[in-house]
Order: structure tokens, then sequence, then C-alpha cells
């Protein structure tokens, strides 16, 4: 199984083959070429970094199936993924003609920018969104330059680099914006949908679960009602008129997603990864998972490492 390292131990294997690396900012912003990290990683088969840490910028060429939360999205030849640290996502190559490049950052690398402190509400990282976009041959190529020129600065000794890439970043982020469809105007949410609304932002804080002493705090029904300050009736009435699912459909639908990026992604214990995700015992977890996904926790994750 691929177990996740932390970007900053990534960096540590590969700064012998890239001397330049300016060490102060690991764990910011690095930028990478697809093909020299699947190289990399066919030696020494781990992730290489904690995807639900990082936000990721991708640009592919190759055809793939991009899983992000519970959309599966396919691109036929050139691609541009925008990824988030709340959102679990997955893609699979589907040739072996696969190329480009991506890059990673924290909040803390655009500290500086007024968009910082916006970054997980921006459409493109937003709940619901859907950041994976064909482009053609010629959008590739341009937004190619992009990834050289960061590449080219990120080995430079120019003493502000790291200002020129977060211009860089930037820049890829509005191109991506751009490329989202037009909003459209928006009449005011009526009663039943501010509800449904605040009741996914509820369940969304919680997540991701990305250390072994984070725990759901918000489990049952009756949890988001009071939150809500409505009865656990209307509360799953008014989530059935407009979602088609109960309240505990909805809960269990999340934290089934979280527990297959949990099992896919860590190598913690199964008992802990039900404890994290407010089970009482591992044997109902267990009960749970088999339930939503169709296998038990340990074939589930077996059949990731295949």
């Amino acid at each position: 199984m691929m177990k996740p390292i932390s970007l900053t131990d990534f960096y540590e294997q590969i700064k012998s083959d890239n001397p330049h690396i300016p060490i102060d900012q690991l764990g910011h912003f690095n930028v990478f070429e697809i093909e020299k990290v699947q190289k990399r990683m066919e030696q020494s088969p781990e992730m290489p970094y904690n995807m639900r840490t990082y936000f990721k910028i991708s640009l592919m060429k190759g055809a793939n199936t991009v899983e992000y939360a519970d959309k599966t999205l396919h691109i036929e030849k050139y691609g541009l993924l925008f990824t988030t640290p709340k959102i679990p996502y997955n893609y699979i190559p589907k040739d072996d003609d696969q190329s480009g490049y991506f890059c990673v950052f924290t909040h803390d690398f655009l500290a500086s920018e007024n968009i910082s402190a916006t970054l997980d509400s921006l459409p493109i990282f937003g709940h619901g969104a859907q950041p994976v976009f064909e482009i053609s041959e010629n959008e590739y190529r341009r937004i190619a330059l992009i990834y050289k020129k960061m590449l080219e600065e990120l080995n430079s000794d120019y003493e502000f680099r790291f200002g020129l890439l977060r211009t860089y970043v930037l820049e890829l982020i509005h191109l991506g914006q751009k490329l989202m469809p037009k909003p459209v105007h928006r009449t005011p949410l009526s009663a039943s949908k501010r509800i449904v609304s605040i009741f996914v932002e509820l369940l969304e804080r919680q997540f991701p679960i990305d250390n072994i002493d984070q725990r759901l705090q918000l489990r049952k029904a009756e949890d988001y009602a009071k939150r809500l300050a409505v009865h656990t009736n209307h509360l799953n009435k008014t989530l059935k008129e407009e979602t088609s699912f109960t309240t505990k459909q909805f809960i269990n639908l999340r934290i089934a997603q979280e527990a297959k990026a949990l099992l896919s992604e860590t190598d913690w214990p199964v008992a802990t990864i039900a404890d994290c995700l407010a089970f009482e015992e591992t044997s109902h977890f267990s009960n749970f998972f088999k339930k939503q996904v169709g296998l038990s926790p340990l074939k589930f994750r077996t059949k990731q490492t295949i």
C-alpha cells in the first residue's frame, strides 16, 4: 500500500537531485513534472506528499479518469485539475502516455495575498464545484509555459522569486475560474434551502480527518437539528424534499466517503479509523462500511493496492 509522507520528507528524498531547492520554503510550495514523479514512485511506491494537506493544481497530458468527491469525470487528452485538502479525490491514468506538471501549496504560501483568507470559498475550490477541465492543445501549451517559469524561478537565486511564484499560482487560479461556467442569477434562498446549506456546511467542516486525535463531533441527525434549532423530523423532511436523501443517508454517505479516503491514503488501523469516525466499536464500523460500500474495510484497502 502506498503510504502518504509529508511534503518535507519527500523533498529530503529528492533534494540530492535538485540541490537548489530553497529549504526554508519547504512545505509551502513546490512544482513537479509528472513524468519524473512517476519514475521516482516506481522506485519507491510512496505518495509524494500528503494530498489531504495541500492545495494542488495539475496540468495533465494523457487520458485520465478523475474521481472527485462523489463525481467521476473524464479527460481524453489534455486537462487542468484543481484540488483542495477538504475534498477527497483520485485520478486514474487510462494510458501510458502521461506527462505534464503539478504544483502544491498551502494557505501559508498565499498569506501575503488578500486571496489567502478566502481560498476555501473561491468557486474553483468550493463544495459542489467541478474543478476538472478539458482543454485544447494550444491551451495546454500556454499553461505549460507558466509551470516552466515556476520551475525556472524555484531554482533561481532571485531574491524575490517566491513573490513571483505566488503570482504564477494566482494566474493559474484565475485561469481555472475563467474556465468555469458563468454563474446564473440566483434568487434568495428559501428557508428550506438555507437549512440544507447550513446542514451541509456543518457536516463538511468536520472533514478531512487528518490526524488520529480528530473525532467527529456531529454524528447523528439529532446533533445537526440541535445546532440548526429545528426539530429532527423537520430537518429530515426538508433534506428529503430538497436532496432526496434523509438526514441519516446524507451523513452516512459522507462518512463512507471519508472512510474510503482514510483506508486508501493512510496506514491507520481500522480500529483507529472507526474511532475517528465516532463508532463505538470497530465491528459497528465494519458492518456500516460493508453496507455502504459492499466490501469490508480490509478487503477495500487490499483492493486499493492491486
